[in-house]
C-alpha cells in the first residue's frame, strides 16, 4: 500500500517536487517538496484508500485505541472518515483554546483515561502531532500513538516523538515516494540524490546545489 498511497498523491499533485524551484514552508526551510494532502479529500479514489488505510492503521496497529482525535485543521476530516469507517467516535485538538464560550482546546467528549490515536495528515518535525498528544495527556487520556498519512522520515521528527513517547505509523514515507516519483518520471534520477540529502538534513542547503557530502544516493 505503501506504493500504491505514493502514486495517488503524486497523481493528484498532493505532493509536489520542485529541486529546481525549492518551495519555502513556514519555518523558513527550503524544500524541494510540498505535501498538500487536503486535496486527497477532492479525489474520491484515492480518498477511499488513505480512509481505508488508516482505519486498518487504527485497527491493526492501535488495536485498545477508543477514539480518534484530529489534528487541526488537517487532520480533522479524516480523522472524521475514519472514525465512520471504524466506528469509533471522533473528536479534535484545536491549536490554542478558544477565547469565547466554553474556552474548549478539545472538541468532543474525551473521557478520562480514555485511549485515543491522533489522526495527522503528515509529519515532517512532528510539531504539530505533540502538541496535540500533550494536550490529550493533560487532560487525562492515553495517547497510544500517531497514525499519519505521510512521514518526512525526518531526523528531528524521529527524534522528538522517541523523547515523547508517542509511536508515528504512516501509510507512505518520503524515500518510498522518490522511488516511486522516479519510476513515475515526476522525478529525474539525478535529483533522488539531492531530496534524500534534504531529508537527512534539511538545513544544509547544499542540496540545492546538487552537492552530497553525504556521499552517493541511488534509487
Amino acid at each position: 500500500m505503501n506504493r500504491e498511497i505514493a502514486k495517488g498523491l503524486l497523481a493528484i499533485g498532493a505532493v509536489l517536487l520542485r529541486p529546481e524551484e525549492p518551495f519555502t514552508w513556514a519555518s523558513g526551510i527550503k524544500s524541494p517538496v510540498y505535501c498538500d494532502n487536503r486535496l486527497i479529500l477532492t479525489a474520491p479514489a484515492v480518498r477511499d484508500m488513505v480512509e481505508a488505510g488508516l482505519a486498518e492503521i487504527v485497527k491493526t496497529g492501535y488495536p485498545d485505541c477508543r477514539a480518534l482525535m484530529g489534528t487541526s485543521t488537517a487532520g480533522i476530516a479524516h480523522a472524521a472518515i475514519v472514525g465512520h469507517l471504524t466506528g469509533l467516535p471522533m473528536g479534535y485538538v484545536r491549536g490554542s483554546a478558544k477565547d469565547h464560550g466554553r474556552a474548549n482546546r478539545i472538541e468532543g467528549k474525551l473521557e478520562k483515561g480514555q485511549k485515543v490515536v491522533v489522526v495527522e495528515d503528515l509529519i515532517s518535525t512532528a510539531g504539530s502531532a505533540i502538541d496535540t498528544a500533550e494536550a490529550l495527556r493533560q487532560a487525562g487520556a492515553g495517547v497510544l500513538g500517531i497514525a499519519s498519512i505521510f512521514t518526512y522520515q525526518m531526523e528531528a521528527g524521529k527524534k522528538r516523538l522517541a523523547e515523547a513517547g508517542i509511536p508515528n505509523r504512516s501509510l507512505c514515507d518520503f524515500d518510498t515516494l522518490v522511488e516511486v516519483a522516479v519510476e513515475e518520471g515526476y522525478l529525474q534520477r539525478e535529483d533522488a540524490g539531492r531530496l534524500l540529502a534534504f531529508r537527512d538534513d534539511p538545513s544544509d542547503e547544499r542540496w540545492m546545489k546538487g552537492e552530497q557530502p553525504w556521499g552517493k544516493f541511488g534509487i
